[in-house]
């Protein structure tokens, strides 16, 4: 890193009336400023202009220049790769902690103050640098990290680039001081601004640690852009879960304004590390998901119902490679996964750590390395929808009971002449549904439910050997109807009708071709298709459950989910058909205690008992524990 010399500035020399009039670029001035004569003369010949005299023109004509091309200066250049890099403090941060996990270091200390802009520092027990290593990473693009351009192909650090020390040094106060393990003596190194101002000998621990102050200090324009000291100083701290997350070996602690704000050990499995950030009671729901492996890749992680799914995207910490990072593929995999279980707009809360070849991702794409691209992202979508899958389909097994409808007496109250739903078919008719499909859970799994009334005829009120259970009837049978039209419609294809006058839907060009190439799939869901031209689509027949009125709606959502890069053809328009159906057969009153038993039953032998196909809750349950502490006034409950 050097001190950049100033070179004078030219600026464009004033061209005057006399000497230039006759040029084109002149002339093209004078057009501007009086017109051309159109009536008449040759093209460009100058009308005359009612207040300036082109014989006297009064003003100095400064034409633009073409800017010469000339090397930046280092400091500049610098600072200009620093806008990339160290968006904010926690930009910083990042960059620093990733060259101290590179280095090996087994612990790592954070501190800063009013949130990172007035110092923040890094200290690891990482192997050191020497002096000259010192020196070295203060230049640009200089990294003990690739030798060749075959190197980047499979890159495995998280820092690679040589750009992020000496972009931070540019744009603050900055110390380095780092030794070597076998080393007596270490380095100290003081830059301001980027300018090199002293190198020492120092003595310290082996390792490295960098302190960073004044951030921003001599680029007005990106300090004011900061945000209150709290914003900046949380973005850190997420900044440093992640890694903690990631590295789940390395002992992190965090200090902010001279206070400690967390210190996790070493050591800790990738599990503790979760229930750490999400706190015991949410920690006692995560999701297990196995190891699953396809096409040279491996997921594994925790994922958390969908009751506590989001509205954005925070709570999904995804690592591939060690490395934090967000890519759509990965996204539409988790939503994938959570199929048939959320609710629009919202997003589970997923911790995934991913392992494949460093040759199959492109980890530059961006200077802040969080942005990626995959060479097959569908491979490892797929894989990760079946991991989600499967994890949720071993959660459900492991907590669905058998209801006991013989258990206890039923009902405990004296129950006036329910009402008849008002649907058509009986009670069994209407739940009953294929012994394959429903698979009974394991009898050492039963938990017995006692019916005890119904809430203003929309609730079923049941106990559970841990407190008061809450049916939702609607949602119930949404669920189970749900289940059952997709199996039957996956077997044997949908039973569609013709219609007397065909519907007509213009989805757009592209749309249009998107549902024409997948005709035949959308014929097994008993939707027929022709192309009507123009970007039409003539609808023939449509499945036999589905209204006329209904049609058009779902049709146009159909194709934009198609177009959206979701499933393609019949699965997908199975899953919104049986949506669509399900939400269509609701109960207006509560059932009467055999109907909500059985209910119950075949409810529990679906593949996800808790939750409509819409994310809503069947079943909402308040145990002992929490209904004694909201009676004991707070007070410690003791059992």
């Amino acid at each position: 890193m050097r001190t950049a010399s100033r070179s004078p500035s030219s600026g464009p020399a004033p061209l005057r009336p006399s000497s230039a009039f006759s040029s084109p670029a002149a002339l093209s001035v004078i057009e501007i400023i009086c017109g051309t004569d159109t009536a008449g003369g040759a093209r460009g010949e100058p009308k005359k202009c009612s207040s300036l005299a082109l014989g006297t023109f009064p003003l100095e004509l400064h034409l633009p220049l073409v800017p010469r091309i000339r090397i930046l200066p280092e400091i500049l250049a610098s600072q200009v790769a620093a806008g990339e890099v160290v968006e904010r403090p926690a930009s910083a941060v990042k960059e620093l902690v990733e060259n101290s996990l590179d280095a090996g270091a087994g612990e790592i200390l954070v501190e800063i103050r009013r949130g990172g802009a007035a110092l923040l520092r890094v200290i690891d027990d990482g192997s050191g640098m020497s002096r000259d290593d010192a020196l070295l990473s203060l230049e640009r693009h200089a990294t003990s990290k690739l030798s060749d351009s075959a190197g980047l192909a499979t890159i495995r650090t998280l820092g690679f680039r040589g750009e992020a020390v000496p972009s931070i040094a540019s744009v603050s106060r900055f110390r380095l001081i780092t030794r070597e393990p076998d080393q007596m003596a270490g380095t100290e190194i003081a830059v301001e601004g980027g300018v090199i101002r002293d190198v020492r000998e120092a003595g310290c621990a082996p390792g490295t640690t960098v302190e960073v102050k004044d951030l921003f200090y001599n680029v007005p324009a990106r300090r004011k852009f900061l945000r209150a000291e709290t914003t900046e100083a949380a973005h850190i701290e997420h900044q440093l879960r992640l890694h903690a997350l990631a590295a789940s070996s390395v002992r992190f602690r965090f200090r902010k304004d001279e206070r400690e704000v967390f210190d996790l050990p070493g050591g800790m499995s990738r599990h503790d590390r979760v229930r750490w950030m999400t706190g015991t009671e949410l920690g006692s729901e995560l999701v297990v998901l196995p190891l699953t492996h396809g096409n040279g890749i491996a997921v594994e992680g925790f994922i958390l119902p969908a009751a506590h799914a989001r509205k954005g995207r925070r709570h999904q910490c995804v690592f591939l490679n060690g490395r934090p990072v967000e890519d759509s593929a990965i996204s539409r995999g988790l939503a994938e996964g959570f199929r048939g279980a959320l609710s629009d707009g919202l997003h589970p809360c997923a911790w995934l750590w991913i392992d494949l070849e460093p040759s199959l991702v492109d980890v530059n794409v961006h200077p802040a390395k969080r942005e990626i691209r995959l060479h097959r992202p569908h491979e490892l979508r797929d894989v990760l929808t079946a991991a989600v899958r499967d994890g949720l389909a071993r959660a459900e097994a492991a907590r669905r009971p058998v209801v006991a409808t013989a258990a206890r007496p039923a009902p405990v109250l004296e129950m006036p002449a329910p009402r008849i739903w008002p649907a058509a078919l009986p009670v069994q008719r209407q739940f009953e549904m294929p012994a394959a499909v429903l698979p009974s859970a394991p009898p050492e799994k039963a938990v017995p439910f006692r019916y005890l009334g119904s809430l203003h005829d929309r609730f079923a009120l049941l106990e559970s050997e841990d407190g008061l259970v809450l049916l939702d009837p609607r949602a119930a049978r949404e669920r189970i109807l749900y289940e059952r039209w997709l199996h039957d419609a996956a077997g044997c294809g949908v039973a569609s009708q013709a219609l007397l006058v065909p519907v007509l839907l213009e989805p757009g060009p592209r749309e249009c071709e998107l549902a024409l190439r997948h005709r035949d799939e959308f014929a097994r869901a008993g939707i027929e298709l022709e192309d009507f031209g123009s970007g039409t689509l003539r609808i023939g027949s449509l499945p036999e459950f589905l209204q006329l009125s209904d049609a058009r709606s779902f049709l146009t959502g159909l194709i934009d989910d198609l177009a959206a890069g979701q499933s393609p053809g019949a699965r997908l328009a199975f899953e919104l058909l049986a949506k669509a159906l399900a939400r269509r057969a609701t109960l207006t009153e509560s059932p009467r205690p055999q109907e909500a038993m059985r209910l119950l039953e075949i409810l529990f032998r679906c593949d996800l008992p808790y939750c409509a196909p819409d994310g809503r809750p069947t079943l909402t349950e308040f145990s002992m524990r929490e209904l004694e502490r909201r009676f004991s006034g707070g007070k410690p409950v003791l059992f």
